[in-house]
């Protein structure tokens, strides 16, 4: 008897493979079809995940007439093309973060997803992390007071290694690549669900680890993108944030989150590049000592020891499927995905001042 769950084609098997056909199953889909440009890869996901069709074209999976939704967990430099060509197929869509490769491309899959009526959604399933929604809580009560300043610092090791490190997709501009838009788009779509739309940015990127190894030449050659970053970005609410990362520092010492008020101060760490389903906040109101706040429950609805993404992107899923029952978008939509790579541009463009920054913001309306 053929099922009544809802069916979606996911084309990439990365991240794809670890966390989307875990998580969409869970959530009551049926992964009815993978691809990658890679026979093997695609065919070695499929035999493991029993998954029948198995796809090296991504269009021809787009053009299945039995999937409901597409899902693209691919390169960024894909995203604009696969995501317009399943909207264009009447398909529904979440696409992986980062978004796009810059705001032109950010702007066409936005307007490509208000023209087509489907949901569109991004993959910044952060927000739903205990840590980050509790907070979001906290903030809404005023509990910090009004909000002034926020610092981040994320200093991971990925890239310190005693030989060259081989050379992949990540290095190079054209793909997407770079650590600003591996992680810093997840944070600044965290710093925007919190204090809203941003008038100005300031920003750098750097290479700290240049030498890479060139698998196929046997060559040591030189990275396109960063692997290092630092922002500033001031909110239209008022307040500033600040974000330091590399993935060039050691030892490696995850990440710290700091949110500051007139009247209190938010903390929230977590030992590596991903919050965890179990993480706490740490908060001091009016002078207090700093205290371990106890999480809601709700925040923790069930847990899923797979993998430590999981549960976040499980409650991604659920949003993603009730949007197209309600035949909405729910955030982050592809607005948001569009105003996240507005501030990703910025340090790209080494310095954007107040009136640049909104005269340089592609496709933003009123």
């Amino acid at each position: 008897m053929p099922s009544s769950n809802p069916r979606i084609g996911i084309i990439g098997v990365g991240f794809g493979a670890q966390v989307y056909i875990p998580g969409f199953r869970s959530e009551g889909w049926d992964v009815a079809a993978i691809c990658s440009r890679s026979r093997d890869k695609v065919d070695e996901a499929a035999k493991a995940a029993g998954i029948h069709d198995a796809y090296t074209n991504p269009i021809e999976l787009i053009a299945r007439d039995d999937l409901d939704a597409i899902a693209v967990a691919t390169p960024p430099r894909a995203h604009h093309e696969l995501c317009i060509a399943a909207l264009r197929a009447e398909k529904d869509v979440l696409c992986e973060k980062p978004f796009a490769r810059n705001a032109r491309e950010a702007a066409d899959m936005r307007d490509t997803a208000e023209r087509s009526g489907r949901t569109a959604m991004v993959g910044h399933e952060f927000r739903h992390t205990p840590q980050r929604a509790y907070i979001k809580e906290l903030l809404n009560d005023g509990y910090i007071g009004r909000f002034q300043l926020c610092t981040i610092e994320l200093f991971l090791d990925r890239y310190v290694t005693a030989e060259p490190r081989p050379l992949t997709w990540m290095a190079h501009e054209s793909e997407g690549g770079g650590l600003l838009g591996a992680l810093g788009s997840h944070y600044i779509d965290g710093l925007r669900d919190w204090f809203g739309e941003v008038a100005t940015v300031t920003g750098r990127l750097a290479i700290l680890r240049p030498d890479l190894f060139d698998t196929k030449t046997g060559a040591i050659v030189k990275p396109e993108t960063d692997d290092a970053f630092q922002f500033t970005v001031e909110f239209e609410s008022g307040g500033i944030a600040t974000m330091i990362a590399s993935f060039a520092a050691t030892p490696s010492r995850g990440a710290k989150i700091a949110v500051m008020g007139d009247r209190g101060t938010l903390i929230a760490e977590q030992p590596g590049p991903n919050p965890m389903e179990n993480g706490i906040v740490v908060a001091s109101r009016d002078g207090a000592p700093l205290r371990p706040l106890a999480t809601p429950a709700k925040y923790m609805p069930f847990t899923d020891d797979r993998d430590h993404r999981l549960v976040a992107f499980r409650l991604l899923v659920r949003d993603f499927t009730n949007g197209i029952k309600q035949r909405t978008s729910p955030p982050p939509n592809f607005t948001d995905g569009l105003r996240c790579q507005e501030v990703l541009d910025a340090p790209r463009r080494r310095r954007v001042g107040r009136s640049s920054f909104a005269d340089n913001c592609a496709g933003r309306k009123r």
